[in-house]
């Protein structure tokens, strides 16, 4: 096991409270599972650990961000954050019309407050804020986080239909749910999600989805047995806010890597990993709804999601800096309004 992989045995063991929620979530999976005739994909399987209403991760009431949650990202370490990202949000701003903000999935609202004060110190005129936030206890820590905002700041339960402005995605893509993906003895699997006596297992099948296997051929290594994920969910859901943008640019910021080393032949068991207490472990099913789960972005393929939309170019930089080499910014923007690409902050 790599030295920064923890050991699941030495991870703090959650409280009757939390493993009573867990329980709660593994059964609701296990019902799902024999709903569906036995098994499920990987990809369902994450969606409903993560985002099942009422006890999926990002939904129920644990924390999740800071010293008393799993991870920690970077708004939340500090406001400087914000403040980089306040000069190209102004660039995009000045190139739309409507001169709004739209945030997906804005955690506990560090990187908006940090944000909309550094442009309020410079002046720039903002229409509104709005956030798409799919978690109740998030909602309401961004609502105090925000509680003296000097613009307008909207909730929404969905991405709005169009949206002119600057829109944001800091750490969103990694937590869109992956397909997995088998090449082993020449056969094209799907590894889904099974159980037995009540033990969640993985459990693979003949890979039936001609577009999923038509992805995985063309960006796994040849000849090679290679497990791997294809996040079709996350190329459409960049898809989808394309076609929403009516000017400005989309900013997404996360790690990852292009294509030739996402699927490089030594990375053959994918990039999956769960958080949990702020470690980082390798086992999906360890506590289900009690620890983060997350892949990598191959950003060739969220950038071939934008560009074959018409007029519509998504440029991606990596940033030089070693501490930050695999986290990536792109702007999606419409042709002609906002020729833009900026590096991830350090």
């Amino acid at each position: 096991m790599p030295s920064h992989l923890s050991n699941p045995a030495a991870l703090p063991a959650p409280d009757a409270d939390a493993s009573a929620h867990s329980e709660r979530v593994a059964a609701h999976v296990r019902a799902v599972i024999s709903d569906a005739g036995g098994w499920i994909p990987f990809e369902r399987y994450m969606r409903e650990v993560l985002y099942a209403p009422g006890l999926g991760y990002y939904v129920a009431g644990a924390a999740k961000l800071g010293a008393a949650g799993d991870f920690v990202t970077a708004p939340e370490m500090t406001p400087l954050f914000g403040a980089t990202l306040a000069s190209p949000v102004a660039a995009i701003l000045d190139g739309s019309s409507a001169r709004e903000i739209v945030e997906l999935g804005a955690g506990s609202g560090a990187l908006a407050r940090s944000l909309l004060h550094s442009l309020a110190t410079a002046g720039v005129s903002i229409s509104r804020y709005r956030i798409v936030e799919v978690s109740p206890d998030l909602r309401e820590r961004q609502r105090a986080a925000l509680a003296d905002a000097h613009v307008p700041v909207e909730w929404c339960d969905a991405m709005p239909p169009a949206m002119d402005g600057a829109v944001l995605l800091n750490e969103v893509l990694d937590a869109v749910p992956p397909h997995l993906v088998v090449h082993a003895g020449g056969l094209w699997l799907e590894r889904g999600v099974s159980h037995t006596h009540g033990k969640l297992r993985f459990a693979d099948r003949p890979l039936d989805d001609e577009a999923l296997r038509e992805m995985a051929q063309a960006r796994f290594p040849s000849g090679e047995d290679y497990v791997s994920e294809i996040n079709a969910g996350a190329e459409a859901l960049v898809a989808t806010l394309s076609r929403a943008l009516l000017g400005g640019a989309i900013m997404l910021i996360d790690y990852g890597f292009p294509r030739a080393e996402y699927y490089h032949p030594q990375r053959s068991a994918g990039t999956l990993v769960g958080h949990y207490r702020h470690r980082v472990h390798v086992d999906p099913f360890l506590w289900p709804g009690l620890s983060d789960l997350t892949a990598h972005v191959d950003f060739t393929a969220i950038a071939t999601a934008a560009n074959r939309l018409a007029n519509v170019t998504l440029g991606c930089l990596r940033s030089p800096a070693p501490a930050v080499r695999r986290h990536l910014t792109g702007a999606v923007t419409r042709s002609g309004r906002l020729p833009i690409v900026v590096p991830a902050p350090a």
